[in-house]
């Protein structure tokens, strides 16, 4: 009977212990270049008391953008602080206002298991966590140890990032799907596989017990 209840607890603790020993497996955050804007990229404009020349305007494939009362402007290529630095101070010369905000976005497509899948324009400095938080967050059968930056011709360019990795680290570009993927079978049913190998472990011992009373 020892030896038979030895071996049922090893088995039980075996199951406890696999999806702990899963979840220390991670990626490490893949590093970025300095981001610049290009080709399909936002331009957030925010000027106090200026609706007319405020809203969001998209970089076209040349990397031009035009903007209300600056006019047409090259941004691609340009790194994102350089640029806002140098389109609030060309806004503040024309309006005398010392409350513009220049916000640069990129356009992604959050897919996946996330509850509200599509195209959200995301600030760089969001993290992954934030950005799956626009899309309604990850569903029940979502895994956040498996999310990737895939290209529109389906390149994996980064695979399993951190959830807390900013978008400047992951070298993201507009086009690109953060795509969540889904748990794998044992941890989508680990609480019915736990409780039935538990019950089943229980039954064999109340057997075994059984039996070794009737033998004395």
């Amino acid at each position: 009977m020892t030896r038979l209840s030895g071996l049922a607890l090893t088995f039980a603790f075996a199951l406890l212990a696999f999806p702990l020993a899963a979840q220390q497996t991670t990626a490490p955050p893949a590093g970025g270049d300095v981001p610049t804007l290009q080709g399909g990229d936002v331009l957030r404009v925010a000027i106090w008391r200026e609706p007319d020349l405020s809203g969001d305007f998209m970089v076209d494939e040349s990397g031009m953008v035009t903007l209300p009362l600056l006019g047409q402007r090259r941004v691609a290529g340009i790194p994102v602080q350089r640029l806002r630095d140098e389109l609030v101070r060309d806004y503040g010369a024309q309006l005398r206002n010392n409350s513009i905000s220049i916000t640069p976005l990129r356009r992604l497509s959050v897919l996946g298991e996330v509850n509200k899948p599509g195209v959200y324009p995301v600030d760089l400095t969001v993290t992954l966590s934030e950005a799956i938080a626009m899309a309604g967050g990850i569903s029940p059968i979502g895994d956040p140890r498996r999310i990737r930056v895939v290209r529109s011709d389906g390149r994996v360019v980064n695979d399993r990032i951190s959830a807390e990795t900013q978008l400047a680290q992951t070298g993201v570009r507009s086009g690109d799907q953060v795509v969540v993927g889904r748990r794998g079978w044992f941890d989508r049913n680990s609480a019915t596989v736990l409780t039935s190998a538990i019950s089943l472990i229980a039954t064999a011992v109340s057997t075994i017990i059984i039996v070794s009373s009737r033998q004395q």
